[in-house]
């Protein structure tokens, strides 16, 4: 009968290794998922990642002139003018 070797702990390290990649790797595909929704949903979110990241807006507005014909920077622009206008004459 033939004599069973333990697997060498180098592949121990690189299975366990590959399974935590695939967790981080799923974990960080929901938030960037989470995170581009809210931003395509939700123009006060919009608002606060330009005053906070605006480099993550930047490339929010890129993509998706990148990809089609996206009028969300422009649309944007106008609603925010318009509601400072608004606290302005109040």
């Amino acid at each position: 009968m033939l004599e069973r070797k333990p697997k060498p702990a180098f592949w121990k390290f690189i299975k366990g290794s590959a399974k935590t990649l695939f967790v981080l790797e799923a974990v960080a595909f929901a938030v960037s998922y989470g995170v581009w929704h809210r931003m395509n949903t939700n123009s006060e979110f919009r608002k606060y990642m330009s005053e906070n990241f605006p480099v993550v807006l930047e490339s929010y507005y890129q993509v998706g002139e990148l990809l089609g014909d996206n009028k969300v920077r422009q649309l944007d622009n106008v609603t925010w003018s318009h509601k400072a206008d608004k606290k302005d004459s109040n």
